[in-house]
């Protein structure tokens, strides 16, 4: 179940955002958590990780949605942040907090759905997949976060992980078809990368946790312009 606050003063906003969130759950099937709070100063008090998602108006009375941000950023990295305004201006400072968007007063569902289904698709990468590898000695299950890249071998994939390195027959195309939204790329026909640990590329080597890998020429277009898409979506 997806967790989505929205903190708005004004209760007739509030409850607009409510119903559309209601209305794309209904059309996307979706199971969303909806929790309301009426000014900033609420959601920051003993706030804890818990949402995935915050819609924050700007103008509050008490604590406006920018100072909250900045205290929720405080303790919570990941959650995707949407600030609600009628003032266009504040987007350059909602950089500052890694607000992923902007939606502007008076709000309309279209847009909305918009800027909503590219919230969800963030809080999707952040997430990651599980992945179910096959072992020798039995199942092992691991967040696609925790992996650094994978090899091919033998017919055999190497999953090179914070765990350690795992072995299982596949093919790489067959990782590729499963942990291509997650943002696992191929920089070689022996290798596929997950950027969030790309650190550096020089030249044809990409540097992965530490690890120097080749990137092919056939690959190397595509491989460049996902780093650079991924680390744009991320800044």
């Amino acid at each position: 179940m997806l967790q989505v606050a929205v903190v708005e003063d004004d209760p007739k906003s509030r409850s607009l955002i409510k119903e559309m969130i209601v209305q794309y759950a209904k059309e996307n099937e979706k199971n969303i958590k909806i929790i309301e709070f009426s000014d900033g100063s609420e959601i920051v008090e003993q706030y804890k990780p818990q949402y995935d998602i915050i819609f924050l108006d700007i103008e509050m009375p008490c604590l406006n949605g920018m100072k909250a941000a900045e205290k929720i950023r405080e303790k919570d990295k990941n959650v995707v942040l949407v600030f609600i305004t009628n003032m266009a201006q504040y987007a350059i400072k909602g950089y500052e907090v890694d607000a992923l968007d902007f939606i502007l007063k008076p709000i309309n569902y279209y847009t909305f759905s918009v800027r909503f289904a590219r919230a969800l698709e963030r809080v999707k990468s952040k997430k990651g997949k599980e992945v179910c590898l096959t072992l020798a000695e039995g199942i092992k299950r691991i967040d696609s976060r925790q992996i650094y890249y994978i090899e091919i071998q033998n017919r055999m994939l190497h999953y090179y992980t914070k765990e350690g390195e795992f072995v299982v027959r596949g093919t790489l195309k067959q990782a590729e078809e499963e942990l291509g939204q997650w943002h696992f790329v191929r920089c070689n026909h022996w290798y596929l990368v997950n950027l969030r640990y790309v650190s550096e590329i020089k030249k044809n080597i990409v540097v992965v946790a530490g690890i120097e890998l080749e990137i092919s020429r056939r690959n190397k277009t595509a491989f460049l312009a996902a780093v650079t898409d991924y680390m744009g979506e991320n800044i």
